[in-house]
């Protein structure tokens, strides 16, 4: 239980100082950090495939063709996330992305409603509503829907309903997707140095091992995340989920003094009370 809380508590404290991590190589296109993402994570992860003989999965799900249309579609869906959550970054919107992460569990609850046919209970549903209402506000007082939040949110997930049904564990799904990814982000990269925009090329010897170091940073949360949620109860990890957007939501106010006003902090509060009534009822329940 005790390594269970660390494993995952040190996950979502690693995606929650990802702003800071993105803000060094603000320098470089998000579309190629993503494409270096891509790249350098499938590296990482076929050295530790190697290194642990792990490769028979492999030709077992090649030889199924929904279960290889399941990850082409997952990694879709990851590299999207991916994409959003590095613009946002690097043009000023922690914010509205830390949103996000806050609305995703609830994002979860109604997707395993409309697909999984799961049963919600009136404690849910409340904290869908109080969610909905919060997120409308936003809207009215912004003029503009927070799409940015809601790309995250829905993006990830539909990505975790994808994975949830999944053959694969979290080093071998990884792995997958990113094999899956690897074709297009290396002919990217190469038409980018045909072109002469490869910003890998004309970067600083500390951006490019910022880059390259995108494999480890990548990987290493999702598998510490593996690790923990196999030995922690659900209602734990729920609770400690909240790690990542608050210090994302910190970081963009304190540090990187993004706007926020009263009215916006209203929205908020809104959501954030949708998400202690979610998590309260949730613990009332299991405790009953």
């Amino acid at each position: 239980m005790n390594s269970g809380v660390t494993y995952a508590a040190l996950a979502f404290l690693s995606w929650g100082l990802f702003p800071l991590y993105f803000r060094a190589i603000s320098e470089v296109p998000p579309a190629q950090i993503l494409v270096h993402r891509m790249v350098w994570s499938l590296v990482f992860l076929a050295v530790v495939l190697a290194v642990r003989r792990q490769w028979k999965w492999l030709p077992q799900l090649l030889a199924s063709r929904r279960a290889v249309a399941a990850f082409v579609a997952s990694a879709l869906l990851l590299s999207a996330n991916w994409l959003v959550y590095i613009w946002a970054v690097n043009n000023h919107h922690v914010v509205e992305a830390s949103l996000g992460y806050f609305i995703n569990p609830l994002v979860n609850i109604m997707l395993g409603y409309f697909f999984l046919h799961e049963r919600l209970r009136r404690g849910q549903w409340a904290a869908i509503a109080l969610a909905a209402a919060g997120v409308a506000w936003l809207t009215w007082q912004a003029g503009n829907m927070p799409w940015i939040a809601l790309a995250l949110a829905f993006s990830f997930g539909a990505y975790g309903l994808m994975r949830k049904t999944a053959p694969l564990g979290a080093l071998e799904g990884l792995s997958f997707e990113t094999m899956v990814l690897f074709p297009f982000a290396l002919a990217y990269l190469g038409w980018l140095t045909l072109t002469g925009d490869n910003a890998f090329a004309a970067a600083s010897g500390d951006t490019r091992w910022l880059l390259v170091a995108l494999g480890p940073l990548t990987a290493v949360p999702l598998l510490l995340f593996a690790a923990g949620a196999r030995r922690i109860p659900m209602s734990v990890l729920g609770l400690l989920q909240y790690i990542s957007p608050s210090i994302q939501f910190l970081l963009g106010v304190l540090l990187f003094q993004e706007a926020f006003s009263a009215a916006r902090l209203v929205g908020f509060l809104m959501i954030w009370g949708a998400l202690a009534l979610y998590a309260a009822e949730g613990l009332w329940k299991r405790s009953g």
